[in-house]
């Protein structure tokens, strides 16, 4: 990907984010939007080498309208300020957890993982760390898991998570679940309200083609823990 022209005309967005404007560059927009979907394409060939649960989606399957809703917030900016994919083996909307490439001036980042998890998932997942723990254990706790996504769990918790560097779990509860043992070993992922992990990248780590290589062992890091969450969120999907 040319991530240098992606990033610039990101950046034009956001200082010109009106209608107008847009339509004058609409053109560098398709160029830019086609490079991208591009290397989206690519990513799917790659990650589908070692989880081909996700062969069959295609790169529209996994990308986002540029577009704002803007029904709903007080920002009605008409035009989003990133690229993004969400390459996920039930697609985009499903509970099912996947892998997401965001491209964004100074807020470049991959993650993987589960989000917005309703309660009783939640509880489902929390049951299941608790039943197979030595097995969970070596999804988050791998050297390369930690290499990529460890963190102190406490500073990486709060609203602006996505602004540190690396970490996992977005929202977590101050104290223990109800109905779960205060005095358990792990029960810091227990208070997970999410099993999402990322990792923040420079604006030029998605350059040329070179990228793919380099994402590739931080997905693959990821994925242990996924499929462990996605085993049983799928009971209920």
């Amino acid at each position: 990907m040319d991530a240098k022209r992606i990033l610039n005309f990101l950046r034009d967005v956001a200082a010109n984010n009106n209608r107008p404007w847009f339509q004058e560059h609409k053109g560098e927009y398709e160029a830019i939007r086609a490079d991208f979907e591009n290397g989206i394409a690519k990513a799917i060939g790659m990650i589908a080498e070692f989880d081909p649960s996700i062969a069959h989606l295609s790169v529209k399957d996994c990308t986002y309208r540029f577009y704002r809703d803007t029904r709903f917030s007080q920002d009605k900016s008409p035009y989003k300020t990133h690229l993004g994919a969400y390459i996920a083996a039930k697609g985009k909307k499903a509970l099912h957890g996947g892998y997401y490439l965001h491209l964004e001036p100074g807020h470049c980042l991959v993650a993987c993982g589960n989000y917005w998890l309703p309660t009783n998932i939640l509880t489902a997942c929390r049951n299941e760390i608790m039943g197979n723990e030595d097995e969970w254990l070596k999804c988050v706790e791998s050297d390369e898991f930690i290499k990529y996504y460890g963190c102190d769990m406490e500073p990486c918790a709060y609203a602006d998570a996505w602004d540190e560097k690396q970490g996992f779990g977005l929202d977590r509860l101050k104290t223990c679940p109800a109905g779960f043992p205060r005095d358990y070993e792990y029960v810091k992922y227990l208070r997970l309200k999410n099993y999402c992990c990322w990792h923040r990248l420079p604006d030029n780590f998605f350059e040329g083609d070179q990228w793919l290589k380099k994402v590739e062992p931080m997905l693959k890091a990821a994925k242990p823990m996924m499929d462990f969450m996605n085993s049983v969120i799928d009971d209920y999907e």
